[in-house]
């Protein structure tokens, strides 16, 4: 049984759908890489797409982006066929590896981009600044930071000034407060109704900086929601506690346990009965510093895609 969180699509607002995949399937031969995926966006969604490598994500992107088309079903981006949305400047990538000529400088590179889509001069310094690489327009791409080189990406991306944004690990390479000024931007943006579609290893900005979470396992969404939602599917709970010397084997036999954790001095104990676990730790151990916490987002992740085991 698929376990789906879904949201109201009907709650913000009327409109045309952003996204609307409906029943996609992407065969290369023999193999499915997605297997019957229904999704809707609305105009101005933050959503995060996530799953194991091999999960799907990168065909549906390539779709989205008008780079392979669906074996069956049909996706549309703002009510056109996605080749058709790319070539009107309505969808913009930023991909994760890439697309840039080390031998120009930054502020060369957004130029050239900008002449493609007829952008005036006024457009590059508003992508430049936007993207936070203001200050390094005449430095050479070569002489960049992985972080820098993403955020050139993305300066290139805003030149249309698209209705779509893509992102593919946008903050590889960014340091914690690049991260956090890009993702203030993007946000930013969102409000200004610019739709963000962003997939990512970084589950805590996922958490962070999503209106969704989509989570696919073997070409199939498996949770579709809120942080809070998706995180409410992994059921359980889990009990942190000091306990020096203790045994694995020994907490894997307290009642209520589904699986337990030692690291160092203290314990994590997952299971669906945690006050039963807190009891048992209370009065038949020397456990002090207790602590019960709901499952984050990996715990979500892991529980699951726990039967994915398809390889990059």
């Amino acid at each position: 049984m698929t376990l789906t969180a879904s949201p109201d699509l009907t709650a913000a607002g009327t409109g045309q759908l952003a996204v609307n995949l409906d029943g996609v399937v992407k065969r290369f031969g023999a193999v499915t890489a997605v297997d019957g995926i229904d999704l809707r966006i609305r105009p101005g969604e933050v959503v995060a797409l996530l799953g194991p490598n091999g999960a799907g994500k990168t065909t549906t992107v390539d779709m989205l982006l008008g780079l392979s088309r669906p074996t069956e079903g049909t996706a549309r981006v703002y009510g056109r066929p996605p080749h058709e949305a790319v070539a009107l400047g309505l969808v913009s990538a930023v991909m994760q590896t890439g697309g840039l000529l080390k031998d120009y400088t930054v502020e060369e590179t957004v130029r050239l981009t900008a002449a493609l889509f007829g952008r005036p001069r006024t457009a590059v310094a508003g992508a430049l600044q936007r993207a936070g690489i203001a200050d390094i327009g005449d430095r050479l791409v070569g002489k960049c930071s992985g972080g820098q080189q993403q955020r050139l990406r993305f300066a290139m991306a805003l030149l249309p000034d698209p209705e779509l944004l893509i992102l593919d690990e946008p903050t590889t390479g960014m340091d914690v407060g690049g991260r956090r000024e890009f993702w203030d931007a993007i946000r930013t943006d969102a409000q200004g109704g610019r739709t963000v579609i962003f997939a990512t290893h970084y589950l805590e900005e996922a958490d962070a900086y999503a209106d969704r979470i989509v989570l696919v396992r073997r070409g199939r969404i498996v949770a579709d929601g809120t942080a809070a939602q998706v995180k409410a599917l992994a059921a359980g709970r889990t009990v942190r506690a000091t306990l020096p010397g203790a045994e694995l084997a020994d907490l894997t036999r307290i009642p209520g346990v589904d699986s337990s954790e030692v690291r160092g001095d203290t314990v994590y104990l997952h299971g669906r009965d945690t006050d039963e676990i807190a009891r048992h730790l209370l009065t038949r151990t020397g456990a002090r510093d207790l602590e019960i916490t709901s499952r984050n987002l990996e715990d979500a992740f892991l529980t699951l895609t726990a039967d994915e085991e398809t390889p990059a």
